[in-house]
């Protein structure tokens, strides 16, 4: 998979066990940061069901687990997403 800035991801558990539920993601793009075997970093931002960023966020995730996301799955009124959009608060 090529990963290039605009991409709409959706990052799950076949991406890293931090994401218990999946996210929407928006790349910025990925960083040039040592890694192991198949691990990238990126950069970019968490949307909601709407397509809104909510969190600006850098990632470390399996490559292969990234998934493509269906522009279908952001921006139709009423419809609900299946992904996890919460905004955190500082702790």
């Amino acid at each position: 998979m090529s990963l290039r800035a605009g991409d709409l991801l959706l990052v799950g558990r076949e991406a890293s066990v931090q994401f218990t539920a999946p996210i929407l993601f928006r790349l910025i793009r990925v960083l040039d940061r040592p890694t192991y075997h198949g691990w990238i970093w990126l950069e970019g931002y968490q949307l909601d069901n709407r397509g809104d960023a909510v969190e600006r966020r850098s990632v470390f995730v399996m490559k292969a687990g990234l998934r493509v996301a269906p522009a279908s799955m952001v921006g139709k009124p009423g419809q609900r997403c299946p992904v996890s959009a919460r905004r955190r608060t500082p702790s």
